[in-house]
């Protein structure tokens, strides 16, 4: 986003509300202010919550969550970043330096770590005021866990705020460290110490079990109550050979915040929280998601932190920023990229019957519900199924009783290790607008790799006119796997293996207007695709589409006898779009057309001549039938992808999942006399559920 564009942005959401940054007992702020929102008028939605990044080490946030991270900045609502570890590293601010033990030369963990929180200060001054050298206070807070963090706020933007843990790497992207989070959780050793920073106000060394930190980080939540939780990704896999594809601190310290999270969850002084996801390492290997502009604005704050100038801006003996950084602060390709590990799904919203409709979304670690029960009737919700442990993102489908099912992927937490998995679950109503039945397991198809545990993708579900499911996921191995039941409302049976291999994020399935169901896939190079030949026939495939590559993203939607399925373009972040019919045993491919509109990234969801996605500042937006090659850019920026339903009365409606974890929907209605697909232009983005007023709180 350039910096036209962000002050912008910042202005329109001003314009229509200022998000207040909560007063917590660490930060500095302003008072929450609860806003007068009258049912009856149709409020443009606009950027409100508080996002809160919780990372492994200091340049995870900038390398792997932005541009997220200055578009929520840029916003004005509260934003906070938590550092797990101080990344001390070999203790040696220079490029190259070899890994040193404590006894072989004149290394300065303390110091080395101090360069990096000078760094990581100075980028997010740059982000929030355009000035590296604003100033923040400093000081050390109590933590739940027995310890001191260190807690930064930015005194030009008090909402900003940064949060060190100061506890001890792992000092190896994937070496046998016990002493580290990974040795923590898995029960190796009891307790992890602490690596302060030269120059922090923290002054007593610590340690924490692995209790005291879940403990610890939970009331880092409970203090700042953030709506979006960001972390990184706890299963990112292995290679072949059995190494992580990401460092050792990223994926266990997301495990951390996965148990914190549930920790937290069980409190009730808190508003409603999405979590997502974020690919760190394996994003070396994969096409760039950022158009140039946006890729090169991120490089500009990874710069700062790597003090390239060498200018003594910060005053530190230790040094202004990460100097290992320097030699090449794109990191791998990481400046171009933003990849989401989980929620770009697009299939998370459905018409059930008499034209209720349905939304399904993680919040607060449960599968919470939205529904409608017509065109003019209002939304209710969110309301909650049973459960907890359910990860971001939801696939849901209609049978053809009209009855509802939802899937999703559930993580299972425990005292040790060896609890730790994850499974794919669902719920079916007990009838046609009733209530839904509890969780039953489809278990995994991974089954062997426990101290990785289930790299798998979130689902894909489809259903064939007798009523009979199938579920489709990414496995660990990257190949397809499906699993159906033996009879219409039978029992599943086992995992099926369909092959493929390479796949990227998601499968997606559609079924198109002669009952021939299609699946497909992403690869580093390509698009697989599985097809049935006829209705009801096995499925072939995998087949070689011939389509271009993508940033591994896709959506689809049925379109007359064929789909037409959506994606991304590396490098641009423009969607394409191509109409695949079958004709013989394979299916063929129209020419890839442009659906138009700014770069972006992320899923595109939506139905009929309304797709919905990331515009090129980051926020929600639409095509509508009136400008099909131009994006109507909303207010909001948001977390997953948005999904949409054209419905039986005429009426198109696409929906997302703000960063306040509220539900904010667009709708698109025919015009007088036209075809379904000839609507005039879409509402403006707004809540599904209106806030309280002044008044209605007061009765509450």
């Amino acid at each position: 986003m350039s910096l036209a564009s962000r002050t912008r942005l910042a202005a329109l959401i001003a314009a229509v509300s200022v998000a207040a940054a909560g007063v917590t007992g660490w930060a500095y702020g302003h008072g929450d202010v609860r806003r007068q929102a009258p049912e009856a008028v149709v409020r443009p939605s606009v950027t409100e919550g508080s996002t809160l990044q919780i990372v492994a080490h200091p340049d995870d946030d900038l390398f792997f969550m932005n541009p997220d991270l200055s578009r929520s900045i840029s916003t004005g609502i509260k934003v906070t970043t938590v550092y797990l570890t101080s990344g001390e590293s070999d203790g040696r601010n220079e490029a190259h330096s070899p890994h040193l033990d404590d006894a072989a030369g004149p290394a300065d963990r303390a110091a080395y770590a101090e360069a990096r929180q000078n760094g990581i200060r100075g980028a997010y001054a740059q982000m929030a005021t355009g000035d590296r050298t604003s100033a923040w206070q400093r000081r050390s807070v109590p933590t739940a866990g027995g310890g001191n963090a260190e807690v930064d706020v930015l005194v030009a933007r008090p909402e900003v705020n940064l949060v060190w843990m100061e506890l001890r790497e792992a000092r190896s992207i994937s070496g046998d460290n016990p002493d580290s989070l990974r040795g923590l959780w898995d029960g190796r050793v009891p307790a992890l110490g602490s690596q302060l920073t030269s120059g922090t106000p923290v002054r007593q060394e610590f340690s924490y079990t692995r209790e005291q930190v879940t403990a610890a980080i939970a009331d880092v939540f409970a203090r700042y109550k953030p709506t979006t939780i960001r972390t990184q990704d706890p299963t990112p896999g292995r290679t072949a050979a059995g190494t992580f594809l990401d460092h050792q601190d990223h994926m266990y310290g997301a495990r951390f915040v996965q148990a914190a999270a549930a920790l937290y969850a069980r409190s009730t002084d808190r508003p409603h929280f999405t979590v997502q996801n974020y690919v760190s390492y394996p994003n070396s290997s994969l096409p760039p998601t950022l158009d140039p502009q946006t890729a090169e604005e991120k490089l500009g704050y990874l710069k700062t932190y790597a003090w390239t100038d060498h200018q003594d801006w910060c005053g530190s003996p230790a040094g202004c920023g990460d100097r290992k950084t320097a030699t090449r602060p794109t990191g791998a390709g990481w400046n171009q990229t933003i990849r989401y590990s989980r929620g770009d799904g697009t299939s998370w919203m459905a018409e059930g019957a008499s034209g209720r409709l349905w939304a399904f979304a993680a919040l607060d670690g449960r599968m919470a519900y939205w529904t409608r029960s017509g065109p003019q009737a209002a939304w209710q919700g969110p309301r909650f199924l049973p459960g907890a442990g359910i990860d971001t993102g939801a696939s849901v489908v209609r049978l053809p009783d009209g009855r509802i099912a939802v899937f999703a992927t559930r993580t299972t937490l425990g005292p040790g290790p060896e609890d730790y998995g994850r499974d794919v679950v669902y719920a079916v109503q007990t009838k046609a607008d009733g209530a839904f039945g509890p969780w039953q397991s489809l278990g995994t198809p991974d089954t062997t790799d426990l101290s990785g545990t289930s790299a798998i993708s979130g689902t894909a579900v489809a259903v064939d006119p007798a009523g009979r499911l199938t579920v489709y996921v990414r496995d660990s191995r990257r190949t397809l796997r499906a699993r159906t039941p033996t009879a219409p409302g039978g029992a599943f049976g086992t995992w099926q293996d369909l092959g493929g291999a390479g796949l990227l994020g998601d499968p997606v399935t559609a079924t198109d207007g002669s009952g021939r169901r299609h699946v497909y896939a992403a690869t580093a190079g390509s698009v697989l695709a599985w097809v049935q030949p006829a209705p009801g026939a096995p499925f072939g495939g995998p087949f070689a589409t011939g389509l271009p590559v993508t940033t591994g993203v896709l959506s689809v939607r049925p379109e007359g006898d064929g789909v037409r399925l959506f994606f991304r373009r590396p490098g641009s972040g423009s969607v394409g779009t191509s109409l695949a019919a079958v004709d013989g045993p394979e299916p063929q491919f129209s020419r890839v057309a442009a659906a138009g509109g700014l770069g972006g990234y992320g899923g595109v969801g939506g139905a009929r001549h309304l797709p919905a996605g990331r515009a090129g500042a980051g926020t929600v937006s639409v095509t509508g039938a009136d400008a099909p090659q131009s994006w109507q850019e909303s207010q909001m920026l948001y977390t997953g992808a948005p999904a949409g339903v054209a419905e039986r009365a005429g009426t198109t409606v696409a929906a997302a999942l703000g960063l306040d974890a509220d539900l904010h929907i667009v709708t698109e209605v025919p015009a007088a006399g036209s075809e379904p697909s000839g609507g005039r232009a879409p509402s403006p983005w707004h809540r599904a559920v209106p806030p309280p007023t002044l008044t209605q709180a007061a009765e509450d």
